[in-house]
């Protein structure tokens, strides 16, 4: 059980300008929409789509690294790294269970299989959206286990985007639609206390000590 006293007590430690930015931020976050990024190989797209993830509200993404191990580059993800949770995966097919465990819909972007147009997709599902390697795209395994497949229409000579644009366009648009529905998408009062004192901590250096002189004065 969280304990939320001494949430209160950390965020004590916090100036004013902080604590609000904090509050501001962690009430537009939502686990209703997830990203899973798949052996993407250039280290600077995984880190830029973590920065989107963390510009439009995403609070956990998906890593999956199978063949390519990732590195977060503290440059481009714009210290998005801190605030958005990071789950890592050794298989796809681990990932995908996760995430069907967890009840979301499987959603391959893809520009190919008869895929439907971005501003056709269906909102009122919790779903986890999947980006595959900037050359091969999604694995036939996240194809074959997709509940629903998605492309950004397109009307140039290039066939697709660099897949951090693409992650960024359409999660825009997705939280757009989300946060103008009834849908309920904010994080449950728990998360959100385990996001404070989680954050409170990041930002604390000497929390441990401060931690610890709670403990012993109360």
């Amino acid at each position: 059980m969280i304990d939320v006293d001494l949430i209160a007590y950390l965020e004590s430690f916090l100036t004013p300008r902080r604590l609000g930015l904090y509050q501001k931020v962690l009430n537009e976050r939502t686990n209703y929409f997830t990203v899973a990024i798949e052996d993407v190989y250039q280290l600077h797209n995984t880190s830029a789509v973590i920065r989107s993830c963390d510009v439009f509200g995403i609070q956990n993404v998906h890593v999956i690294e199978e063949v390519n191990v990732k590195r977060i580059d503290r440059e481009i993800a714009m210290g998005a790294q801190k605030w958005v949770d990071i789950n890592r995966h050794g298989t796809t097919t681990a990932c995908l269970k996760t995430l069907k465990d967890k009840g979301y819909q499987i959603v391959a972007t893809t520009p190919h299989n008869d895929s439907m147009v971005l501003q056709e997709f269906d909102i009122t599902k919790p779903s986890a959206f999947f980006f595959g390697r900037e050359q091969q795209g999604l694995s036939d395994t996240v194809l074959d286990a997709a509940d629903s497949m998605l492309h950004i229409p397109m009307v140039g000579f290039t066939e697709s985007l660099n897949i951090s644009v693409s992650a960024a366009i359409i999660l825009q648009h997705v939280t757009a639609q989300l946060r103008a529905s009834d849908i309920i998408w904010q994080l449950s009062e728990e998360e959100k206390l385990q996001k404070r004192m989680e954050w409170a901590k990041k930002a604390i250096k000497s929390h441990k000590q401060i931690i610890a002189r709670y403990h012993e004065n109360k």
